[in-house]
């Protein structure tokens, strides 16, 4: 049953962020812009989190403060805080669809990311190896498919073709723009990932 917890804790995550997703776009359709949810979501997270924080770990168990950890804190702050900017961003520009098939990119990023910081190994004979390695080529494929080809509108009366051709022209435009914004995020949060990484590591 322990073994399972990693995985369901994974998954509830992945809700959580698709939920998000949806909830973005529906404020920032409404008028909100993405720096004002970005305040407004990290704010309400602060005000949940900061005294949970103190309630569920004692002072012992917690590393001593030192500018290494202050600089790492920095850095996991400015990567967050632009991921969530540009994440949000990209949505705004197209939908939570396509965000959330970009998140498929994060995994990807990471990897490279730790084989440049040798905080992965790469041997080509390990099966586990090959996987990954073909599992990034894969999901960056993908991004790019999802990016560069919304496909073409399904229901497109006579009358009106012409407007909706441009129409769908311009949507097409701001779905690029969008994709490039969340493919953006997605290196953000691959960085957020490592830095996050080494600061749980630090004793």
């Amino acid at each position: 049953m322990g073994g399972a917890a990693p995985y369901a804790g994974m998954v509830m995550a992945e809700c959580a962020q698709v939920g998000l997703m949806i909830i973005s776009k529906a404020a920032m359709s409404s008028g909100m812009t993405n720096f004002a949810f970005v305040l407004y979501s990290n704010a309400l997270a602060s005000l949940i989190l900061l005294p949970l924080s103190f309630l569920l770990h004692s002072s012992s168990s917690r590393p001593p403060l030192t500018f290494a950890i202050i600089c790492e804190f920095f850095l996991l702050g400015l990567f967050g805080c632009f991921a969530q900017i540009f994440g949000y961003a990209g949505i705004k520009y197209s939908s939570p669809t396509l965000g959330t098939a970009m998140l498929n990119l994060i995994p990807a990023f990471t990897f490279i990311l730790a084989i440049i910081f040798r905080m992965e190994r790469l041997v080509w004979r390990s099966a586990s190896s090959q996987a990954k390695s073909i599992g990034t080529v894969v999901s960056i494929a993908g991004a790019f498919v999802a990016t560069f080809y919304e496909g073409p509108p399904i229901l497109v009366t006579p009358s009106n073709s012409s407007s909706h051709l441009q129409s769908f022209a311009s949507e097409q435009s701001d779905w690029v723009i969008g994709g490039l914004f969340l493919g953006v995020d997605c290196v953000l949060a691959s960085l957020w990932l490592i830095v996050q990484v080494k600061s749980m590591n630090t004793k």
